[in-house]
């Protein structure tokens, strides 16, 4: 891919984006490490609550920690914030059978949870050039599908190794190690946010912003039922291991979209309801319920939908952000997102216990919901690119 590899060119890139890359391990890896570890002195309702309040500390706080990235420094907030995540991983493996201090211990690892994504992309405009702004986007997004296929992989042998315990030990080690590979890059260290005058509600004063995070939101949704019904699906089938693999092949559609994508121009805020329906139509063939060997690879044309539109919407939250706001602006993009997965995993479980078909109906239901909130966003001319 030859945009892809002009990125990679570019001094700092290959430094910047592995860092945070290994520094975001943990947001795959945790949640699987918590659920284990749970397991052990808890009931299965019980652990997924705890993973449930570690997601839940990502979302609250990805905006705060980058509203204080905007007002300062990328170096010491990514410290701060991953020091105190640190803590949180190291109570929770010291909690065994005492449920008050396990809780405690994931709040703080998910509220603790440096915002590197939304660092990496406040960087972007300073490490490469312009027109590659737009690849550069794509390649981070589809790098992030390795994340969700290595970090459930190191977690368990983490516990193969030397037990639930050192799983979370591993994810508080792998942070503090990319967040520090991350600051010692000279461009995380140069940057400043924009100074402007601060609005209580940030970047989301900005109605098509809101809009956006809306949306994007409508997203997670969908990409969030998913799993729980391919858990359905595959217990229907008599093979509960077919999950993993199907997630898998959603995961290897939505890197190589991503690599494809990053030839793409950057556009403008029109191509947001298109890439929307794109995305919402790929999911249309799952309603189908095939047998497994089709189901392959429905899965993974599935995932060709979603690299592409996140890249639009975090162009567009750049674009739309007020001068100042564009790593917090980020933030919501993630939180958006998490929370909208979170949201649904819990709706598909009903559904699906109904009938899998009525489960896989929600992922295109959301993504109509999204295109309509991402006609609004690109309903008028942007403003002037900054």
């Amino acid at each position: 891919m030859p945009a892809a590899s002009t990125v990679l060119r570019a001094p700092q890139v290959p430094l910047v984006l592995i860092a945070s890359q290994v520094g975001r391990l943990p947001t795959a890896a945790a949640p699987l490490a918590l659920l284990l570890f749970a397991r052990q002195s808890v009931s299965l309702a019980m652990a997924g609550i705890v993973v449930a309040v570690f997601t839940a500390g990502m979302a609250v706080t990805a905006p705060l920690l980058a509203r204080g990235i905007d007002r300062w420094r990328q170096p010491p907030v990514l410290y701060g914030s991953a020091s105190l995540s640190a803590v949180g991983y190291l109570i929770a493996a010291l909690s065994a059978g005492r449920p008050v201090f396990l809780l405690a211990g994931a709040a703080l690892a998910g509220m603790g949870t440096p915002p590197l994504e939304a660092c990496l992309r406040a960087l972007w405009p300073d490490l490469v050039a312009a027109a590659d702004v737009t690849a550069a986007y794509a390649l981070d997004i589809a790098l992030q599908e390795v994340i969700f296929v290595v970090g459930p992989l190191v977690t368990l042998a983490a516990v193969a190794a030397a037990g639930p315990a050192a799983a979370l030990i591993v994810a508080a080690v792998l942070q503090l190690a990319g967040v520090a590979a991350f600051v010692a890059a000279p461009a995380t260290r140069r940057w400043r946010g924009q100074p402007a005058h601060r609005h209580w509600a940030g970047p989301l004063r900005v109605p098509r912003l809101a809009t956006l995070v809306l949306g994007i939101a409508c997203v997670g949704a969908a990409v969030g039922s998913i799993p729980v019904v391919l858990t359905g699906y595959a217990e229907a089938a008599g093979d509960r291991g077919l999950t993993g693999w199907l997630l898998a092949c959603q995961a290897l559609g939505a890197l190589v979209s991503g690599l494809l994508y990053t030839r793409a121009k950057p556009g403008s805020l029109r191509r947001l309801p298109m890439l929307a329906a794109c995305f919402t139509v790929l999911y249309l063939p799952l309603l189908l319920v095939p047998a497994p060997g089709l189901m392959y690879l429905l899965q993974f044309i599935s995932g060709f939908g979603l690299p592409p539109l996140l890249t639009a919407a975090f162009l567009a939250a750049d674009r739309l952000a007020p001068p100042g706001t564009a790593v917090e602006a980020f933030a919501w993009i993630f939180t958006a997102f998490t929370v909208g997965s979170a949201t649904g995993a819990a709706l598909a479980g009903p559904l699906t216990d109904a009938t899998i078909r009525t489960g896989f109906a929600l992922a295109p239901l959301a993504g109509l919901l999204a295109i309509t909130a991402m006609a609004v966003t690109a309903g008028r001319r942007p403003p002037a690119e900054r």
